[in-house]
């Protein structure tokens, strides 16, 4: 395809049609078009579902770590055991006790459903960059303080330095009955961890304080695990699973939220897949769009075949002039959909500020903020994509050219 300098000047003219062939050069600024939209649309589309599977997995995991060992009846008496079990066992990064259970709190007349949860100290620090509000450091053993969500907090109205009241409906035996538990927790600081329903629900205290609300004594609930590669989490935790067999139960990210993540699967490869037509109309822009162009220059091309052009000179002029429609437009929907993923939070806003509408409704969307995480490997399918198409809409009309007998055409001409 290394183009003589007859056939890049030919070419040259093609690309840039004179005022007699405007509707050549308008079809052309179609085609040119909507292979930038339909490139732009799918870089967009799939760094913003990969930004959500990234954001969710960084989040869900960030919290609850890539696996939990979770004994059955929801009570590990021998969890120093098992917890240094654990953390021998090869490509596990961290492993930590941990108590987690639902149970409700009550502030001025309104009572929420909350997910309690009793963290070591170590994993409360840790928690201390999602603070809002409060001091995190404040959460030291028999303190009676707590941390809670910046959803809980908004729904129930308190702030830092108010008195939460917990209760756990599995209280105390009574001759009268069983009576529920009420414990009252000043809030010490607000998190915002950026998922709806965590930082609606979550309360964290220390593990000890856990345990004395709960009446467990010195047991836990489960094991947290943090692993080198989230994706080969079953590999490395099959081991602990043979190990623990009958006495506990290993479930990992991909099973506990088995269901968000294979959806959002789906809908990523459904979206990818109808967005590709984008690009074969886009072809299909280019091809007409050289068609035409061929039945325009026919006399031309009858003329050049006179004056000694070969017919595969004819081929790369056509090729060339289809190709670099395709390949502008490939560029042109790269920096588009650079530029939007950039500034995607400011365009959801003027949109919602010019229709009155609220896009992104974090109790809808699950997150916080529009994340956007971009492949550069299916940028890159994306572009080879686009590229392939061009080419292979120029063939026709290129060999059409090509195939121009000059005889017929100068006769009647």
């Amino acid at each position: 395809m290394i183009l003589s300098p007859f056939e890049r000047t030919i070419a040259r003219r093609y690309l840039l049609p004179g005022r007699s062939e405007a509707f050549i050069a308008l079809v052309a600024g179609i085609s040119i078009t909507v292979v930038m939209l339909s490139v732009a649309m799918l870089v967009i589309v799939m760094s913003v579902m990969n930004g959500f599977r990234a954001e969710l997995l960084d989040k869900i995991v960030g919290l609850n770590g890539h696996a939990i060992v979770q004994a059955y009846g929801g009570r590990l008496d021998d969890w120093e055991s098992v917890l240094q079990d654990v953390r021998h066992t090869p490509d596990v990064v961290a492993a930590s006790p941990l108590i987690e259970q639902p149970l409700l709190t009550t502030f001025n007349g309104r009572v929420e459903a909350i997910l309690l949860r009793g963290n070591t100290m170590q994993d409360i620090r840790a928690l201390g960059s999602k603070v809002v509000s409060g001091n995190i450091a404040q959460l030291q053993p028999g303190a009676s303080k707590v941390a809670i969500g910046a959803r809980l907090a908004e729904n129930i109205g308190a702030r830092v330095g108010d008195t939460i009241t917990i209760i756990n409906p599995q209280g105390r035996a009574t001759p009268f009955g069983t009576v529920p538990r009420q414990v009252g927790y000043e809030v010490a600081a607000i998190f915002e961890i950026g998922i709806y329903d965590y930082d609606g629900a979550y309360v964290v205290m220390p593990m000890q304080d856990a345990q004395t609300l709960l009446l467990i004594g010195d047991a836990v609930q489960m094991i947290e695990v943090t692993v080198t590669d989230p994706d080969t989490v079953e590999t490395i935790m099959a081991p602990v699973q043979q190990k623990l067999a009958g006495r506990a139960v290993v479930q990992d990210w991909k099973t506990i939220n088995g269901t968000l993540f294979e959806a959002l699967q789906v809908e990523r490869a459904a979206m990818a897949f109808a967005l590709s037509f984008m690009v074969l109309v886009a072809a299909f822009n280019i091809l007409s769009s050289l068609v035409m162009l061929v039945r325009a220059k026919t006399r031309d091309i009858a003329i050049m075949r006179t004056m000694g052009a070969s017919r595969n000179s004819l081929v790369k002029i056509f090729v060339t002039t289809g190709f670099t429609v395709g390949a502008i437009g490939t560029l042109a929907g790269l920096a588009l959909g650079a530029l939007v993923l950039t500034f995607r939070e400011q365009i959801v806003w003027l949109i919602g500020r010019v229709t009155g509408q609220n896009l992104w409704d974090p109790q809808v969307r699950f997150l916080s903020a529009i994340p956007a995480k971009v492949d550069p490997i299916e940028v890159i399918a994306i572009v080879l994509l686009a590229l392939l198409l061009s080419f292979l809409a120029t063939l026709y009309p290129a060999f059409k050219a090509a195939g121009t007998d000059p005889v017929q055409v100068l006769r009647y001409e």
